[in-house]
C-alpha cells in the first residue's frame, strides 16, 4: 500500500489526508499542536469558545467546495446558518452601516443607494464572478506545471472563459479608473476595507479577477455561514472522514526535515515533542500543508548524528524555487482581541459580522480594517447571557519581533477596545474575559513562520495563474494551505488540497 505523509493538520491538510486515505493511501498526519484545526482551531477561557482565525465558512452550499469534499466522503456538513447580511461595514464618521446582503437584488438595491452611479462597475464585477465561478466549478489546475496540469486547464475552458482575459493583468483600481470612478473616495474606501480582508491589499493592487471572486461570493446562491459550536467541527468531521479510512493523527509532533533520494522526496525527521526524541518516517507523497516560508527550511535536513553529505544545491536551497519564494511580498499578521461578555454589550440587531476602519499609531496603513464576529444565541460558543467578540486586523509582523513586545500588545489590545466600545456596550462589568493574539501569538501555536497568515497577498504577480501551485519543482512533494491557489479560508485551501489529490491520484 502507498504511504502519505501529511505535514500540518488544519483544513488543507486534513481535507488532503482524508481524500487520500479514501483512495486506499495509508495515510499518517503529523501535527505540532495539540489539536488538529490550524488556524481554524478554537479555544475555550471561562466557558466561552473562541475560533482562533477563520470565524466565517463559503462552500458549504450545494455544488460548493465543502459541500462537494464532504459528500465525497460520506460525512455530514456541520450545522450552520446563511450570514445576512455578511458583513456590516462602518465607514469613518458614518453611523449606518453598508449591509452586504445575501440576496443578490437586495444588495444591488443597497449598493446602488449607498454609491449612485457606480452600477456599471458592479455589473462587471458580477459578470466576471459568474465566468471565474463556472470555470472554477470545472477543476482547473492553477498554476499549470506539467502536460496533466495543462491538460485539465484546457478542458475547463470556454468560450466565455476567454472573455475575462483582457482583465486578467487589471487591478480593481484600474477598473475604477477605466469606468470614470477613480475619484470617488467613498467607493474605494468601502473596496479597499472589504479587498483587505481576502486580499491583504486595498483596491489599486487587489488583482480584479481575484476582487469579482472575493466580493461575489457573499451572494446566493453561494455565500457566508456561521458554524454552530466552533470552527472546529470542520477539522473534527474531517478528522473523523480520516479515520474511517484508516488514517492517523499524531500530535505534538513536528517535521523538522524532508529528505530526498535522487532528487525526490522520500521522507521526513520528525521530533515527538512529548518525549523531545527523534525519528524517521518514510512515504511515497508528502503534502506539506505548511506557508510557502515554513517550506523552504525543511529541505535542508536540520538533524544529523553526523555530517550531512553534499546534496543537490537545487534540494538544498531550493533552487529557483526558493528564490521565488524569497522575492514575494511578506504576508501579512494578524491581530487579533478575544472578548467574552455580557450579552447586554450586544446591541439590538448587531449582525454576525461588521468591519470598521482600523488603524492604532498610523502603522498598519491607510484604510486598514477591524473585522469583527460576535456569536448569535444558541450557537454553543458563549453561556447563557453571555457573548464572544472576535476582532482581528491584518498587520506587518516586523514591529512585533522588535521593542517592547509586552508595551506594544498592551497598548494595541487597549486601542481595539477603545474602538469596538464606540459601537459594543463595553465596560468592566460586561467584560468577562480579554485577550489577545499578535504574530507571535500565531508562531508559537501554528508554528508559521513570524506569525504570517491569510496566505500570499492576491496582487496581480501572485494570484490565480501567477502564483505557487501545489506541485512543487520536487517530485513527490506537494504544498497545500494559504499559500497556493485560490488562496486563504477554509474554502480555498480546501480546493488547493483537493487538486493536490487529483495531481497526486493522476501520477500513480
Amino acid at each position: 500500500m502507498a504511504q502519505a505523509i501529511v505535514i500540518g493538520a488544519g483544513i488543507g491538510g486534513l481535507t488532503a489526508a482524508a481524500l487520500l486515505a479514501q483512495a486506499g493511501y495509508q495515510t499518517l498526519v503529523l501535527e505540532q499542536a495539540q489539536i488538529p484545526g490550524g488556524c481554524a482551531s478554537t479555544f475555550q477561557r471561562r466557558g466561552f469558545t473562541f475560533d482562533v482565525g477563520a470565524t466565517q465558512v463559503a462552500g458549504l452550499e450545494p455544488g460548493g467546495i465543502h459541500h462537494r469534499i464532504f459528500t465525497q466522503l460520506g460525512i455530514e456538513l456541520p450545522p450552520a446558518t446563511p450570514c445576512d447580511p455578511a458583513c456590516a461595514v462602518f465607514l469613518p464618521g458614518e453611523t449606518e452601516p453598508i449591509r452586504v446582503w445575501c440576496d443578490r437584488h437586495r444588495w444591488q438595491e443597497e449598493r446602488s443607494r449607498q454609491f449612485p452611479g457606480s452600477e456599471g462597475f458592479w455589473q462587471l464585477m458580477d459578470q466576471l464572478f459568474a465566468i471565474s465561478w463556472r470555470f472554477q466549478q470545472r477543476d482547473p489546475v492553477l498554476p499549470p506545471r506539467n502536460l496533466w496540469d495543462w491538460g485539465r486547464l484546457t478542458q475547463a475552458l470556454r468560450p466565455d472563459t476567454l472573455l475575462t482575459l483582457p482583465f486578467a493583468l487589471m487591478t480593481v483600481g484600474d477598473a475604477l479608473n477605466l469606468l470614470g470612478l477613480g475619484g470617488d473616495r467613498r467607493l474605494r474606501t468601502f473596496l479597499d476595507l472589504q479587498l483587505k480582508l481576502y486580499s491583504q491589499v486595498d483596491a489599486g493592487e487587489t488583482a480584479l479577477l481575484y476582487a469579482a471572486t472575493a466580493l461575489g461570493v457573499s451572494q446566493t446562491p453561494q455565500g457566508l455561514f456561521h458554524l454552530k459550536g466552533s470552527m472546529q467541527v470542520l477539522s473534527d468531521r474531517l478528522l473523523t472522514a480520516l479515520k474511517n479510512h484508516g488514517g492517523e493523527l499524531r500530535c505534538r509532533q513536528r517535521v523538522e526535515a524532508i529528505h530526498h533520494e535522487n532528487g525526490k522526496a522520500i521522507g521526513v525527521t520528525i521530533r515527538d515533542l512529548k518525549t523531545d526524541q527523534t525519528y524517521d518516517h518514510k512515504a511515497d507523497e508528502i503534502i506539506a500543508n505548511v506557508t510557502a516560508h515554513n517550506l523552504i527550511p525543511l529541505l535542508t535536513p536540520a538533524i544529523a548524528p553526523e555530517p550531512a553529505p553534499p546534496l543537490p544545491t537545487p534540494w538544498l536551497q531550493g533552487g529557483p524555487y526558493r528564490q521565488r519564494i524569497d522575492q514575494l511580498p511578506n504576508p501579512s499578521g494578524a491581530f487579533v482581541v478575544y472578548l467574552g461578555v455580557d450579552q447586554a454589550a450586544i446591541p439590538a440587531d448587531c449582525p454576525p459580522h461588521l468591519q470598521f476602519l482600523y488603524d492604532p499609531a498610523g502603522e498598519i496603513g491607510e484604510n486598514n480594517s477591524l473585522f469583527v464576529s460576535v456569536s448569535q444565541p444558541g450557537d454553543g460558543r458563549a453561556p447563557e447571557g453571555s457573548a464572544t467578540i472576535i476582532a482581528s486586523s491584518f498587520v506587518n509582523v516586523d514591529p512585533w519581533w522588535e521593542g517592547d513586545y509586552r508595551a506594544r500588545k498592551q497598548a494595541w489590545t487597549a486601542e481595539a477596545i477603545a474602538k469596538l466600545g464606540q459601537y459594543f456596550h463595553l465596560t468592566p462589568a460586561t467584560i468577562r474575559h480579554c485577550e489577545a493574539a499578535t504574530p507571535r501569538t500565531f508562531e508559537r501555536y501554528t508554528g508559521r513562520d513570524r506569525g504570517y497568515v491569510g496566505g500570499l497577498s492576491q496582487r496581480l504577480a501572485t494570484f490565480g495563474p501567477f502564483g505557487l501551485g501545489s506541485r512543487t519543482p520536487f517530485p513527490h512533494l506537494w504544498l497545500v494551505g494559504d499559500s497556493i491557489h485560490p488562496g486563504e479560508g477554509t474554502a480555498g485551501v480546501s480546493y488547493g488540497a483537493y487538486t493536490a489529490v487529483q495531481q497526486i491520484l493522476a501520477e500513480a
